[in-house]
């Protein structure tokens, strides 16, 4: 894509959130948007066919980032030996945090319009994806600590599931009450150890700080 091309797109990108935000999807209309992004019909829809593409071309690489950043954390968290997981549980965890909201931060209005503007599919999508990755690392780390012969209890997949959607959903409301970045880092990491204390009963073990 040349040069030319791609600041076109940008263009069209920036004028469809601005619009998505104020009216919503179903209040938007792609011809709104081709004159405001100061188009002809024809050149806008080389760039995207339909307006479903377009609004899709807001979230989904955002969304997919965000998992990038969580499967590295988790990544480099289940490289370590099992007797360092435990002892870098609560470090790794919240930096993977802090590195998860900052990047929300960074594309704000992208993930308001996720949660806003979209029929929440997307979103509950989302939220869905996030809870298995943890629950597929829970059960990472408690298969490595029984294998090291520490009796870590099993917890069971429903239960699992609902500590970690009520933990991701909560995170979210950092947009759904317009926090500012500090507040929303500040909350986030509180609502983290609150969770660890809850794990540390039911693991029965202790993460250090």
């Amino acid at each position: 894509m040349t040069e030319k091309a791609e600041n076109t797109r940008q263009n069209i990108l920036k004028t469809a959130l601005n619009h998505f935000l104020e009216y919503g999807f179903a209040g938007t209309s792609l011809r709104s948007i081709v004159k405001d992004a100061g188009l002809t019909t024809g050149a806008f829809y080389k760039y995207y066919p339909t307006k479903e593409a377009l609004f899709d071309a807001l979230i989904d690489p955002y969304v997919e980032e965000l998992y990038g950043i969580y499967d590295s954390v988790l990544e480099e968290f289940q490289s370590l030996p099992p007797e360092k997981q435990t002892e870098n549980m609560a470090s790794a965890s919240g930096n993977g945090m802090d590195q998860m909201v900052n990047y929300v931060y960074d594309h704000y209005d992208n993930f308001k319009l996720l949660l806003r503007c979209s029929d929440n599919e997307k979103y509950g999508d989302m939220i869905h994806n996030l809870v298995g990755r943890e629950m597929r690392s829970s059960k990472q780390y408690v298969d490595e600590m029984h294998r090291a012969g520490i009796n870590v209890p099993d917890i069971s997949d429903s239960l699992c599931h609902m500590i970690y959607s009520g933990f991701f959903s909560a995170i979210f409301q950092i947009i759904e009450h317009d926090m500012d970045r500090e507040t929303a880092i500040e909350n986030v990491g509180k609502l983290k150890k609150f969770y660890t204390g809850g794990w540390e009963r039911l693991w029965k073990v202790q993460f250090p700080e």
